[in-house]
């Protein structure tokens, strides 16, 4: 059985700044006011990395009035944790099989 891994997801991941998002959406649910006192990053950078999260799924919106919420979705999370267990599960299974050469 082969095992793969949402490598869309994983390059939505891979930047620093848009983990950085995750881990504190992970914590609470945040403004982007918020977001930026955090992380430091500029206004605009930071509304096209949490449209990058949005889009890929990652994250979702709530609403607030004048500000707009936002919140981490854990079964996207949950989902790519399970895909990197099924992952190390193939590589335990395999560590015996070695493939000849020609």
């Amino acid at each position: 059985m082969m095992t793969s891994v949402d490598t869309d997801l994983m390059r939505v991941l891979a930047d620093p700044l848009r983990l950085q998002i995750v881990t504190l959406l992970a914590r609470e649910t945040l403004c982007s006011t918020h977001l930026i006192e955090e992380t430091g990053a500029k206004q605009t950078n930071l509304s096209n990395h949490l449209r990058v999260l949005r889009e890929a799924g990652v994250v979702e919106t709530e609403p607030c009035g004048r500000y707009t919420y936002y919140k981490l979705r854990p079964d996207v999370i949950a989902q790519l944790a399970g895909q990197f267990a099924d992952l190390a599960e193939s590589a335990r299974n395999a560590a015996e099989n070695k493939r000849a050469c020609p």
